[in-house]
């Protein structure tokens, strides 16, 4: 069951465009797979970054600047220190069923000074993030997100993979950044990649290129465009997704949200900037430069087949789902900011393990708002209930006063966080939590 593969990816010179657009580099081995890594301990520490020409480095927090880097079916064994003056909580983005890392409802706020360790089962490959800024509303200092990557065990057909982590900031006058969740009148956006105000990516051509585009902006709907070169949507949200060409290029990204593209290289085609739209006006935040080298090989490599599969249900029994309507944003009531959350709250809904779930999401804010699931992944359903979008999500975009419909296999066991936040830099990200049982 699916639905049109390219009615969520444009490129559009307008906010609306954008915030409803989805509305909807690994160490390579001897085999050309990618290797697992045992990351050092996480610490969340203070930390600096250059973003202003003319003025000193602005202080940020952070988690390190190495991404994470795992092979599926790994048990990670995590570990983390809190270095800051305020707490603290992980937030593992897309990983589904490690209940026992669920933020706030299986682990402890992280105070200042704390420590802490577990596992964390990698059941599924795919492209992930990590970040520490589920409390960071309102906060001294904003705050730098990690990639979290688990690799297939089988060969994927790609010369590279890189990642491609877009993080925006907001600064002051005086060179500060501020954390979201505040008024950000008089500020100026900053987008930045991979730590960086430029990035650029030498390429051969026909060479094809893995990129792993990670939006990190803590509100922003964004759209990214490369022109030139042909460009496949491979996965979403770090799961595998049914192979399909971006229209002209281009493709948009909810706050939270990945995109596993390859991008093959068309030959004689100089540098190519990699926009990005967020809502004001398109900017380039890298570019592909075509190297002096021969081409990487005579002919351009065919279309691509699917990414291997993580296991995924193939079909979802929607006539015998649970059905529940969740409105979030405006008059919504029982959704509390992080720092007040409480599991003891009522739940939103429990759910039979092994069930399937349809969740009626309405937005009552006056902007666009975004949704994120924990613990799993859906399906964005389409508006007659007759199929699917050809892609698997954990987080979607809605337009004010619009309703979406999505569905999942509530296969995992525990309790999970969901996640409601507006696109406004100054709205505060706000909580419930289901149970499977």
């Amino acid at each position: 069951m699916s639905g049109s593969r390219s009615d969520h990816f444009f490129f559009r010179p307008n906010r609306r465009a954008v915030a409803a657009g989805l509305a909807t580099a690994v160490v390579l081995g001897t085999d050309g797979t990618a290797c697992a890594q045992q990351p050092p301990a996480l610490r969340c520490k203070p930390d600096f970054l250059d973003l202003k020409d003319g003025q000193p480095a602005t202080p940020i927090w952070s988690l390190g600047h190495q991404a994470l880097r795992f092979k599926r079916g790994d048990r990670a064994e995590i570990t983390c220190a809190n270095d800051l003056p305020a707490p603290v909580a992980l937030n593992w983005r897309g990983i589904d069923g490690a209940a026992s890392a669920e933020p706030l409802l299986a682990r402890p706020i992280l105070k200042s000074s704390g420590s802490d360790g577990f596992q964390l089962q990698l059941r599924h490959a795919g492209t992930y993030l990590c970040d520490a800024a589920l409390l960071g509303d309102g906060a001294a200092r904003a705050m730098r997100a990690l990639p979290l990557i688990v690799a297939e065990n089988e060969p994927v057909t790609a010369d590279r993979d890189e990642v491609v982590l877009i993080e925006g900031w907001r600064l002051k006058p005086d060179g500060s950044a501020l954390a979201p969740g505040l008024d950000a009148d008089g500020t100026t956006p900053v987008y930045t990649v991979n730590g960086q105000r430029t990035h650029d990516l030498s390429v051969r051509a026909r060479e094809r290129l893995r990129l792993r585009f990670i939006n990190a902006l803590p509100r922003n709907v964004v759209a990214l465009k490369i022109e030139h070169h042909n460009v496949t949507i491979m996965a979403l949200d770090g799961q595998p997704a049914e192979p399909f060409l971006a229209r002209n290029g281009a493709f948009a990204l909810a706050p939270g949200g990945r995109a596993d593209v390859f991008v093959d290289i068309t030959p004689n085609t100089g540098a190519t900037p990699i926009l990005m739209h967020d809502g004001e006006a398109a900017q380039p935040i890298a570019q592909l430069i075509m190297s002096g080298e021969a081409p990487i090989r005579s002919e351009a490599l065919p279309m691509p087949g699917a990414l291997p599969s993580n296991g995924l249900p193939t079909k979802l029994d929607l006539k015998s789902a649970l059905r529940v309507d969740l409105a979030f944003g405006g008059d919504a009531k029982d959704w509390l900011p992080p720092m007040t959350f409480t599991a003891t709250a009522a739940p939103a809904f429990r759910a039979k393990a092994g069930r399937a779930v349809v969740l009626s999401l309405t937005n009552r804010a006056p902007t666009t708002s975004t949704f994120h699931l924990h613990g799993h992944h859906f399906r964005h359903l389409d508006r007659l209930d007759d199929g699917w979008k050809p892609f698997w999500l954990d987080t979607i975009a809605i337009d004010a006063g619009q309703t979406q419909r999505v569905a999942f296999a509530a296969e995992y066991a525990g309790r999970w966080l969901l996640e409601a936040v507006e696109a406004r830099w100054s709205a505060p990200r706000l909580l419930r939590w289901y149970s499977v049982d």
